[in-house]
């Protein structure tokens, strides 16, 4: 809002020192620090009634949700593809360890050569 920096407070302090005096100058800071906290609290006072007034937390805790259940669907979709893959994957370990004729063939003994 305001752009002021230390130099600009230590002038604004050096004047008010002058002005003021060194007697008054705790006081009037007490003062204005007061009426700054009573402003800020005012306008804190009116936003949140403004916002209460327009609806503006139900629509905030309405977009979180639904924020929350995009994710919940993405989630669920990354697991039905893991479960997919695993399937698969089971599936071909599983047909690559069973025994194809050419080993059973390999396996016989002599005894049943010889039949």
């Amino acid at each position: 809002m305001f752009d002021i920096g230390f130099p600009e407070l230590l002038i604004i302090g050096v004047v008010s020192l002058i002005v003021i005096g060194p007697e008054q100058l705790p006081q009037t800071i007490r003062s204005i620090a007061l009426w700054v906290g009573r402003f800020k609290k005012g306008f804190s006072d009116l936003r949140s009634e403004i916002e209460r007034g327009i609806g503006a937390d139900e629509i905030k805790q309405q977009l979180h949700n639904e924020a929350i259940l995009k994710e919940i669907e993405k989630s669920k979709a990354a697991i039905a593809q893991t479960t997919q893959d695993a399937a698969a994957f089971a599936t071909q370990q599983a047909s690559a360890l069973r025994p194809t004729n050419s080993v059973t063939q390999s396996k016989r003994t002599p005894n049943d050569r010889a039949e």
